[in-house]
């Protein structure tokens, strides 16, 4: 190496880390409406991107507690009939003994309560009669179902045992006899000329649209009273609560081996629960949530191809300016670093706002309603690091070409 090579490296000034990029601000500011316009791709890319995330959080959120809230781990068992080989063969349907069976073999099981379903007429004075549903269920129902007591109190077991004529209904029905809830605590209401006592009233946590046993006018009645319109010991279903959601699958297997060991062959009953509606909806939740990311991903793109045609532009409009820093010992490296950087902070900036908006957005939503919609961290520090990403990639070629510009050719540049 040369003595004038060495001295010119000497006296070539390096550019500090902290300098390019208060270099890169001070061109970002020079030109504040280009690149702010430039950014505002990244803001709403990024607010997609978070927004997109909490949507997919949210449903999948939202669909989970209404299946829930229709039952905690619900199992149901009931009786389909005989094998289609079989024919001119007695019904084998359920029993409470099949349910005390299951309790006592199958450990894990928490609740448990027969259904019977019974379809009756009440009178409603003026000699006027009404079509109302009939449950006859165990007091472990109420939390079989998680059923939200509106007022009064569900019956008990010893209400139960002492075969006592009482009654929750619906709300629906309360309002249309008794003017409100409150005021159908107390009424006494004839089926079949027996009187029943309403104690309270209750209702699902969730809407089912007639969709289960609990129609609009519907009485619950405690089991042993039930067989009073019965000539059978015969159950329509039998529901299951289980302690822990991860032995919802395993119990149900278990509780179809004991029913069906206790029953003829030939006998079909379906046991099942409420696992396979929740997979549906999780692949339903992520399904959506994908192809929200993939538009979030196209905004990204645009974005990307809008920075990067910006710092082309920008590359042009500096060449006489390149020239000069190559002229007096900026290195190519720096050259590149420095137009990388700027990219980035356009990126960065655009990004940051983006987060703050998509995060504001459910917060906003957080205070306004009682619904918590659930805010991922995780998504704001990917959106960080997309946001780079996209600052990296797209202003990389602009950079590199800046970095190859000729400084003599430059300095000519006008």
């Amino acid at each position: 190496m040369s003595i004038a090579t060495t001295v010119r490296s000497s006296l070539r000034p390096k550019m500090a880390l902290g300098e390019i990029l208060a270099f890169s601000y001070d061109t970002f500011c020079s030109n504040k409406v280009r690149f702010a316009l430039t950014a505002l791709g990244m803001v709403i890319g990024t607010a997609s991107l978070i927004l997109v995330v909490t949507i997919g959080m949210t449903g999948k959120q939202y669909v989970l507690n209404q299946i829930q809230a229709i039952g905690a781990n619900l199992i149901f068992a009931e009786y389909v009939g005989g094998a289609q080989r079989i024919t001119n063969v007695n019904p084998d349907p359920l029993t409470i003994d099949d349910m005390n069976a299951v309790l006592v073999q199958v450990p894990g099981i928490v609740h448990a309560s027969p259904v019977m379903p019974l379809d009756e007429r009440i009178p409603i004075g003026g000699g006027k009669e009404r079509d109302v549903r009939v449950l006859g269920v165990d007091p472990e129902y109420q939390f079989v179902r998680n059923l939200l007591i509106l007022s009064g109190r569900f019956f008990d077991k010893q209400d139960a045992q002492a075969r006592n004529k009482v009654t929750v209904i619906t709300p629906k029905m309360a309002e249309e006899l008794y003017g409100s809830d409150d005021n159908a605590v107390g009424h006494v209401i004839k089926l079949s000329g027996l009187p029943f006592t309403i104690i309270g009233t209750f209702k699902e946590r969730v809407e089912t649209f007639g969709q289960s046993e609990v129609l609009t006018n519907t009485m619950v009645i405690p089991y042993t009273v039930s067989r009073y319109f019965t000539e059978t010991a015969a159950v329509r279903q039998i529901y299951f609560s289980v302690s822990d959601p991860s032995m919802v699958v395993p119990i149900t297997a278990q509780i179809k081996r004991v029913l069906q060991a206790r029953h003829r062959p030939e006998s079909v009953y379906n046991v099942d629960n409420l696992t396979q509606l929740v997979a549906l909806a999780e692949r339903s939740a992520n399904a959506l949530t994908v192809v929200l990311l993939l538009v979030a991903a196209v905004v990204l793109l645009v974005s990307g191809i809008g920075i990067m045609n910006i710092m082309l532009s920008t590359v042009s409009s500096r060449i006489r300016e390149i020239g000069i820093r190559k002229a007096i010992g900026a290195t190519n490296r720096e050259i590149r670093f420095q137009f990388l950087s700027e990219a980035i902070l356009i990126s960065l900036i655009g990004g940051v706002i983006g987060i703050v908006i998509g995060l504001a957005i459910p917060f906003s939503v957080r205070f306004l309603t009682e619904y918590r919609i659930p805010i991922s961290g995780l998504s704001a520090i990917i959106a960080i690091v997309v946001s780079s990403l996209v600052g990296i990639i797209f202003g990389t070629l602009p950079a590199t070409r800046a970095a190859q510009l000729d400084p003599v050719e430059s300095l000519r540049y006008e």
